[in-house]
């Protein structure tokens, strides 16, 4: 019996029309194993009467009918298509979506804005911790605004105006005048002006989700010089927006191709698109742009195959635990142990006030406890070097971009001097004081990992207190602990120098099993 199932999520977009395959493991845990993206620009092709033509409909059946092949090479057996403003709007809907169904095979459903709206914020929700906020999603005939509260969504509307339909009505040849962005500026805001509650809630954060919005932050990322690749989680400034709301639209079409970041097909709809953000953004009065890499994809694969575990657990544990899963290379108990020990150890040094950290470190430290060894699963040897790779570069959901690099380099701790170096390609995100934080942490994770070094739980730590410049570590030994018992000792040196405080075992009871 197959131990994963494959699954295929297909977004007939207005701009683009895109095929995400998931791997969803029997035990635990999910990917996107590959994915696919055909240009369509659905929204530019209707017709004078509203209707998408016979041969443009035909021209995406065939993109479906590819994406058909595509899956079966990939034994997907489970699917899910969904159409949105494009098909939704047009006269034709009907007939598209049945010659569509009969063409492909693929079962496809035309989205509401609302369902649009509250799919996107699924997505967007399930993969970052934010409370309060605004999200926009501008697409290519639609763009959708919700106001969220609580993690809950508390208002959403659709506007049908989106990159491509407006690039079509003000703009066909990518050359915007004055009079021109203008002409945007005032459609968005006589729409907004429409939904009081828009001005409700001035102050909070403006997360976009989207192709445009994604390729503005990699515009963004290179003007910067940024050093971690990564659009999801990525933050904007009002004026560094402003700028480039600025700046792209007195390109002429042809230098705005060459534009490090944008990709040559969307060298016109961006205009309009960061038109209608930074208008929204404005409207709203928000403090600064957030990039969600999640959408719509995500959402609808969230909301059919994975819907969650009922709990309250924080976004940034789920998705470490998720990677874990797709990852494992210890015994869950081993890692359980060594995530109590380190929180304990952690814990009990703030009591003392040995460090005054905010709770998002602790956070960091129980994910770094976590996937310590997840490098492993590509080596063993050298594990650390792979581990920090895997977390850098895997998206955690829920952790900053400092918070992931923080994780990756107290997971993969050896030495100062190896962390030095490894913080250097990132000075533009990491603080001058996370050296200090790192080599404490670092030490600290080493100290838990050697109490559980024969993976066998020979101790476990049942209390653990400061008394002056003494760490004490009350433990019950289940079995042998000699193996442990000397790892702890080679680290004792490491743990005084780094915390300037002495650590002391007392050994409550001994049980030969």
């Amino acid at each position: 019996m197959s131990s994963s199932r494959r699954i295929g999520i297909i977004d007939i977009g207005s701009n683009s029309i895109r095929l995400a395959i998931y791997e969803l493991l029997a035990a635990g845990g999910y990917r996107v194993v590959s994915e696919f993206k055909e240009s369509a620009r659905l929204s530019g092709r209707i017709g004078a009467d509203g209707s998408l033509p016979p041969a443009e409909i035909q021209a995406t059946a065939q993109i479906l009918k590819h994406f058909k092949r595509i899956c079966e090479k990939h034994e997907v057996s489970e699917f899910r298509a969904a159409a949105t403003a494009a098909i939704r709007n047009a006269s034709n809907s009907e007939e598209i979506v049945e010659t569509l169904r009969q063409e492909s095979g693929f079962p496809i459903e035309i989205m509401s804005g609302e369902d649009e709206a509250r799919i996107g914020f699924l997505g967007m929700i399930r993969t970052m911790d934010v409370e309060d906020g605004f999200l926009v999603d501008i697409g290519g005939g639609s763009t959708e605004v919700s106001l969220f509260r609580n993690r809950q969504l508390q208002h959403s509307v659709s506007f049908p105006f989106g990159a491509v339909n407006t690039t079509r009505k003000f703009a066909t040849d990518g050359e915007f005048q004055e009079e021109q962005l203008l002409g945007i500026r005032q459609m968005v805001e006589q729409a907004l002006a429409g939904e009081p509650w828009i001005k409700e809630a001035p102050g909070l954060p403006l997360i976009g989700l989207g192709g445009g919005v994604r390729t503005l932050s990699k515009i963004s990322q290179r003007r910067r010089k940024y050093s971690f690749l990564q659009t999801h989680n990525y933050t904007v400034t009002a004026a560094e927006m402003d700028e480039l709301a600025s700046w792209l639209p007195s390109l002429p079409a042809e230098k705005r191709k060459k534009v490090d970041g944008l990709a040559k097909d969307r060298h016109d709809i961006i205009v309009p698109g960061l038109l209608i953000l930074q208008t929204v953004f404005r409207a709203v009065n928000a403090s600064h742009y957030v990039v969600s890499g999640a959408g719509l994809r995500d959402g609808l694969f969230f909301e059919s195959f994975a819907p969650g575990d009922g709990t309250d657990r924080q976004v940034a544990e789920i998705s470490s635990d998720n990677l874990l899963a797709l990852h494992p290379t210890a015994p869950e108990a081993h890692i359980r142990q060594v995530c109590a020990n380190a929180l304990r150890l952690y814990d009990a040094l703030a009591d003392a006030g040995s460090h005054g950290y905010c709770p998002r470190i602790r956070l960091v430290l129980k994910i770094a406890a976590k996937l310590y060894r997840i490098g492993a699963s590509l080596q063993y040897y050298q594990y650390q070097k792979h581990s920090f790779h895997m977390i850098a570069h895997t998206r955690i959901d829920g952790l900053s971009h400092r918070e992931m690099l923080l994780c990756a380099l107290i997971a993969s701790f050896k030495a100062k001097s190896r962390t030095q170096q490894a913080m250097a390609p990132y000075k533009d995100i990491l603080l001058e004081t996370d050296l200090e934080l790192i080599c404490k942490l670092g030490v600290l994770l080493q100290l838990a990992i050697a109490l559980d070094v024969s993976e066998t739980q020979a101790i476990e730590v049942m209390t653990a207190f400061t008394e002056g410049t003494t760490l004490h570590l009350k433990v019950r030994t289940k079995h042998d602990p000699s193996a442990e018992y000397r790892e702890v000792e080679g680290h004792q040196k490491d743990f005084k120098k780094a915390w300037g405080i002495q650590l002391n075992l007392h050994e409550l009871s001994f049980s030969k099993n």
